[in-house]
């Protein structure tokens, strides 16, 4: 580089996923074609749609069979997008009316993401992964290399605008130092694949864009920030912290507190793939989450293959505690089979065990199919149903779920009634599972698609805390188990007062158990308690945060690399 930098350009700040670090050159995705001012002509444009996307989704689909886990199914959904009727059909459309066939796929998928952003939820998010697809097929169709990661030949920082499913299919963790992307989201497939390949990662970072390959880089996931240039001192003290978090991995001693206080250090997984390529540290699994089976199906799973796929998770898991989440699928995340019609507002709609309402066929099927996998393999898998709002809601799907032979019945609780009618939700189960991401959403009314709000769906707001901890009394004074499987179980710090209100397990990505078992180790539960206590009293989600992080141990601070709190 010839051009000198601005301190401003040195440092990219964004939002952080994991605790990891590297520090190496940079490789820059291919970008998106663009549209020329003329298109070459063709002798059927409408056959050279139709064979482009046919092309596209062949590719997507061998992508998806040479990935694992929830990777593998993330790419199915997007190969089913190139095989969209509606994007096909206003592909052809377009140019039926005269448009040149790039531009005319360009203009529907444009269509067609207005569309999916209108109805929010999980279409929303897929809007990235259309766009994935819309570039594949624009490239193909005007010739051009296919757009995404190239070929590494050494260990690289891969930056982007954004990474679709796709692009990160080919991604080798043997030579992927770490990711940057520009846009995106913790909670977006970006973020949960890093953390599927125990990646460091930084996301919505502004300025990006201005990263050249072959820049050297040092990307710090704890701190969500992105030195370029970094020098000596700092490359020397991220590997260092690196190699404390590999040490860390080498525990797998059960979850516990300094003084011996027992924590259930789970997993969250979406496949059997997923299971088997647990590691020896996690205990169990928190949220294997069913709907993956269902997603992008043309028809709903039958009981056999649903209890086949059960089976191969518990096989893999054995005597591990497993948490079963029944279908969490709706407007939001739209099932072709289940026949639901568009809603102004998912989020608030037909959506988890509300499904039950219009489809119970596909809940007693998939009840069935888990009592027959528990039957063939001799374990007693824990089921939870989703959404569930009232103590009738939760007493209804215990008697389907223990009728269909399944003896441990549970519910998330994800919305502000569940948590405030805790008590008597518990009355007829034996577990509750609380899932932060969307009990953040619905208790601030904040969407958790909107970039704009981050600061209200941050799970230290005293409010959420607050349900927390009502829903923790309940369970305690019942004597039931409460877990958390939103993604504040990962965080080392948030973990602290989890425990210290009386949480009795943790659920998380696999890559985040390790810091999180290091920073209970390192914390009496009274400590947690003192902890936990603190981060309630404070007036906004900033001060409790900072008045956590006051009192995490010196060690967990360095090791860990907590941010300083002001």
């Amino acid at each position: 580089m010839t051009t000198t930098l601005r301190d401003a350009d040195r440092v990219l700040r964004g939002v952080g996923v994991g605790r990891g670090a590297a520090v190496g050159p940079v490789v820059r995705v291919h970008p998106a074609p663009a549209l020329p001012p003329a298109e070459p002509a063709v002798a059927d444009p409408a056959a050279a749609v139709t064979a482009a996307l046919d092309a596209v989704a062949r590719d997507l689909d061998a992508l998806a069979e040479s990935a694992d886990g929830t990777l593998r199914e993330v790419l199915r959904a997007t190969a089913a997008m190139a095989d969209d009727e509606m994007l096909r059909t206003e592909a052809l459309r377009r140019v039926a009316g005269g448009t040149a066939p790039a531009r005319a796929v360009d203009e529907a998928v444009e269509e067609v993401c207005a569309t999916f952003t209108a109805a929010g939820g999980y279409l929303a998010e897929r809007v990235t992964d259309l766009r994935s697809v819309r570039h594949r097929v624009v490239a193909r169709l005007l010739g051009l290399p296919a757009p995404g990661v190239p070929l590494l030949t050494e260990p690289s920082v891969v930056v982007a605008e954004d990474l679709a499913p796709a692009d990160t299919a080919g991604l080798d963790p043997r030579l992927v130092l770490a990711i940057v992307t520009e846009q995106g989201g913790p909670t977006g497939h970006t973020a949960i694949i890093a953390g599927q390949l125990g990646l460091p990662c930084v996301v919505r970072a502004p300025g990006a864009s201005v990263l050249e390959d072959g820049d050297r880089v040092a990307v710090d996931a704890a701190a969500g920030v992105v030195h370029r240039d970094p020098g000596p001192a700092l490359r020397k003290q991220l590997a260092g912290r690196a190699a404390d978090l590999r040490s860390l991995a080498e525990d797998t001693a059960p979850g516990a507190t300094a003084d011996g206080h027992p924590v259930a250090l789970l997993a969250n997984i979406g496949t059997a793939e997923d299971a088997r390529a647990l590691p020896p540290g996690a205990e169990g699994v928190g949220l294997f989450r069913t709907e993956v089976l269902f997603l992008s199906r043309a028809v709903a799973p039958a009981v056999e293959e649903q209890a086949d796929v059960y089976a191969a998770v518990l096989a893999s898991l054995g005597d591990r505690k497993v948490v079963v989440r029944t279908l969490d699928a709706g407007a939001d995340k739209p099932l072709p089979f289940a026949g639901l019609p568009p809603e102004e507002n998912p989020a608030l709609g037909v959506r988890g065990y509300r499904l039950a309402r219009r489809r119970p066929e596909l809940l007693d099927d998939q009840l069935r199919a888990l009592a027959l996998a528990a039957r063939r393999t001799g374990t007693e898998p824990w089921v939870m149903a989703p959404m569930v709002a009232t103590p009738a809601e939760a007493s209804a799907f215990a008697a389907r779920a223990r009728g269909a032979g399944l003896s441990t019945v549970g519910a998330m609780v994800e919305v502000p009634s569940a948590a405030w009618s805790a008590s008597a939700l518990l009355a007829d189960l034996d577990f509750v599972s609380i899932g932060t991401n969307d009990l953040a959403q619905y208790t601030m009314a904040a969407d958790r698609l909107q970039g704009d709000l981050t600061d209200l769906l941050d799970p230290w707001q005293p409010a959420v805390l607050g349900l927390v901890e009502r829903t923790v009394t309940a369970a305690r004074a019942a004597g039931r188990p409460v877990g958390i499987c939103g993604e504040s179980a990962a965080d080392p710090v948030m973990a602290l007062v989890l425990v210290g209100l009386g949480v009795t397990s943790l659920s998380m990505s696999a890559s985040s158990l390790p810091a999180v078992r290091f920073s209970l180790r390192q914390h009496s539960r009274a400590t947690c308690t003192e902890i936990a206590r603190a981060a309630l009293a404070s007036p906004d989600a900033h001060g409790a945060r900072a008045a956590a992080s006051a009192r995490v141990a010196p060690e967990v601070r360095r090791t860990l690399a907590l941010p300083e709190q002001g």
